[in-house]
């Protein structure tokens, strides 16, 4: 696939939600939008972050897992311009969804991190370790949620912390890749 090509096809975050979300589905993702609180250290952290990264995210709005981790990247990028966070729906963008595949499925989200010159870093998807654990812990109810009821807070703030050491690893990869280094001379 070629990034260099992919990459300027991705909207940002709010134009993602006015193109493919309904009105009830952008309720959604701004009331859980509204709930995502960082902590000072979580954002002194993202602060932190000096390499451009290109985070590239093949999602749906109507998704109720987007809804509940979207958001999250949302909050992160927000803070730090060195993290361009771009989205793909999932059906519009088919043959990258395709290539995010998770488990032989094109489930949503899936993310690829690109470094500034477009070449992957690291992929991550669909769902956080700390929600598996919670599903497998449940093993009972629906496989993928609705987004109709916020998950519990301890679980977002689960679900923040590992999304927030995604980035930081692939920010630390970035930061520590000899051609980086070399070329930005540190």
């Amino acid at each position: 696939m070629n990034y260099d090509e992919l990459v300027p096809l991705g909207l940002d975050y709010q134009s993602f939600l006015e193109k493919y979300a309904t009105p009830e589905q952008r309720q959604r993702w701004d009331r859980f939008h509204e709930l995502v609180d960082l902590t000072d250290t979580q954002q002194e952290l993202i602060k932190s972050f000096v390499r451009e990264m290109k985070v590239l995210v093949v999602a749906g709005a109507w998704c109720g897992d987007c809804v509940n981790q979207c958001p999250i990247m949302a909050k992160i990028a927000e803070l730090n311009p060195n993290i361009q966070l771009r989205f793909f729906d999932r059906d519009d963008h088919s043959e990258f969804a395709a290539e995010m595949s998770v488990c032989g499925g094109q489930r949503v989200p899936a993310v690829l991190f690109l470094n500034e010159d477009n070449q992957p870093c690291g992929r991550y998807g669909d769902r956080t370790i700390s929600k598996y654990r919670q599903m497998i812990s449940d093993m009972t109810g629906a496989a993928c949620p609705t987004g109709l009821i916020p998950p519990e807070e301890k679980l977002t703030q689960e679900v923040i912390a590992d999304w927030i050491v995604e980035f930081e690893r692939n920010q630390y990869v970035m930061r520590t890749s000899p051609r980086l280094r070399k070329k930005h001379n540190d």
